[in-house]
């Protein structure tokens, strides 16, 4: 025990001399998390929470155009300005800059009335068909189609713009619905309707995100973010402890080590226990900083998931993953450039392909086989368990499996590639 002592403080001082290590432990992370979250949040806000803001050209002066207006700020999803009608589209253009507007909505001069003349034409259509008498003098034939120019700022996603499009096409298709039924019964009672939303209620639909223990808690751009990066700062170990790994072997301590009475192995426990406690002590401030710091720069507040012993499991498994890969490649590597070259770019790389830098559900079908051979997809995928799906261990088995046999699987990689320098 007194030799796993004294190598576990000599480890220690080597860590504490290493200060860009620390930085890149440390103070990259932290960096990281503050600035990704903040930007990811303000696009979450404009998706969820803030409205779009459109300009409404409307050179109609008819009721069904009112009708259609008051339907599309009943879907809550837009900020209208009412913009006096211009037919330049130059003009248009210059107004969506000046107003800082991502879409503007331009609503023809005769669109009431093509509306009405449509429903004319699709109510007596129907009746004929049913053998019903209409009158001889209504035009059936198809008026010309109707075109609602929606105009936008190239910078919106497809998808967005298409969520855009979905909800204007259901605002007309529900206004054009109203007025056939209208003009069905101005054919069979001639009058009016009393109310057309009595004839014209749909089902609703009550949206919530489908998690594991049922709770209807929308998950934000911090429970994101935090576990993300926090398994990135861990497997940024590789730097240190690949650089400190390399540099006793260059400088023949290692060697020196046979000739004493000890295990060659307590110096290599002796480095995975001091690592292990840094991926621990990164847990502990970046999500602190979740917890207490984001507040206070208008961020989302971290909320730890309600099984804490769930939490603790999957960071350890994380941790001990990525001080299993560090060792490789510190054992492996045989130059400090070298480890630090390849440890970085493996782990960004690592980290891309498992859903860190790039959402996994955005990347090719081609590159699902990618997903599993990166230890920091299976350790997001845990963490993702416990913050956005609020499930507890068990449900984080088939993560956590993989992770662990891969961390088994560096072990006896380490073991080894030291057999085979003959350092142990």
């Amino acid at each position: 025990m007194y030799k796993l002592w004294a190598t576990i403080l000599k480890d220690l001082r080597l860590l504490l001399r290493d200060k860009v290590g620390l930085v890149l432990m440390f103070v990259m992370p932290i960096t990281l998390v503050l600035v990704i979250t903040s930007i990811q949040n303000n696009t979450f806000e404009l998706v969820n929470d803030n409205k779009v803001k459109m300009l409404l050209y409307n050179n109609d002066r008819g009721l069904v155009s009112k009708n259609l207006i008051e339907a599309i700020e009943k879907i809550g999803m837009f900020e209208i300005k009412t913009i006096l009608p211009k037919q330049n589209q130059h003009d248009i253009q210059y107004q969506m800059k000046a107003n800082d507007a991502l879409i503007a909505l331009v609503i023809p001069h005769d669109y009431s009335q093509k509306i009405n003349t449509q429903a004319l034409q699709t109510a007596t259509k129907a009746l004929s068909g049913l053998g019903m008498p209409t009158d001889s003098k209504i035009d059936t034939n198809e008026v010309s189609i109707l075109e609602i120019k929606l105009y936008y700022n190239p910078v919106l996603q497809s998808s967005f713009r298409g969520s855009i499009q979905g909800a204007l096409a259901s605002a007309t298709k529900g206004i054009e619905g109203k007025q056939v039924l209208a003009q069905l019964y101005l054919l069979l009672n001639q009058k009016p309707a009393k109310e057309n939303d009595e004839i014209t209620n749909t089902t609703m639909i009550t949206a919530m995100p489908a998690v594991i223990a049922g709770s209807y808690t929308i998950p934000n751009a911090t429970e994101h973010n935090i576990p993300a990066w926090t398994i990135f700062a861990m497997f940024f170990i590789v730097i240190s402890l690949g650089s400190s790994i390399v540099k006793e072997k260059l400088n023949g301590s290692f060697v020196r080590l046979k000739t004493l009475p000890t295990n060659f192995l307590i110096t290599i426990f002796s480095k995975q226990i001091i690592y292990l406690v840094v991926a621990m002590i990164q847990v502990v401030v970046i999500f602190s900083i979740g917890i207490w710091l984001f507040p206070y720069l208008s961020l989302p507040a971290l909320h730890l998931p309600t099984d804490l012993p769930g939490l603790a499991l999957v960071s350890f498994a994380s941790g001990i993953c990525a001080v299993s890969y560090a060792m490789v490649i510190g054992v492996m590597a045989e130059t400090q450039e070298q480890a630090n070259g390849f440890g970085a770019a493996s782990v960004v790389i690592l980290a891309a392909l498992g859903g860190i830098l790039i959402p996994s559900f955005a990347m090719p079908h081609s590159f699902s086989w990618a997903l599993k051979i990166s230890p920091l997809h299976w350790a997001l995928e845990a963490f993702y368990d416990l913050f956005l799906n609020r499930g507890n261990w068990q449900d984080m088995l088939f993560h956590l499996l993989p992770l662990l046999c891969i961390s088994i699987a560096l072990q006896l990689t380490t073991l080894l590639a030291l057999r085979r320098k003959n350092l142990i």
